[in-house]
């Protein structure tokens, strides 16, 4: 199954959907996205559900409101913890990881 066989081609409403025009990180991989995207969009297109881990249990999650209300879709984003990928958009070369638990910043020395 390629990229776009997850991606929604023909919209009633919002037209045709855009080829991917560029790229973001998931942890080592290069996945394929469209400029502007929710990273999440992104993410789910490409086959990746889990966003994080939860503190107590360590369950993953996903994609759940989608219009940034709940923690679920919260990953760390160029080294920001706590980011709501599903109303946060994609730019080109952007780093993405799942978020462990309550997040951490990067330690830069």
């Amino acid at each position: 199954m390629s990229d776009m066989d997850r991606r929604v081609h023909a919209h009633p409403i919002l037209d045709d959907l855009r080829e991917p025009d560029t790229y973001i990180w998931y942890h080592d991989t290069k996945i394929p996205a469209v400029t502007g995207e929710p990273v999440a969009a992104a993410l789910m297109a490409s086959g990746i559900r889990v966003m994080r881990h939860t503190v107590k249990t360590g369950q993953p999650r996903g994609i759940f409101c989608g219009i940034g209300r709940c923690n679920d879709c919260k990953m760390v984003v160029d080294g920001v913890p706590n980011v709501r990928t599903c109303v946060t958009p994609v730019r080109e070369g952007m780093r993405v990881e799942t978020q462990q638990g309550l997040g951490a910043w990067r330690d830069e020395a």
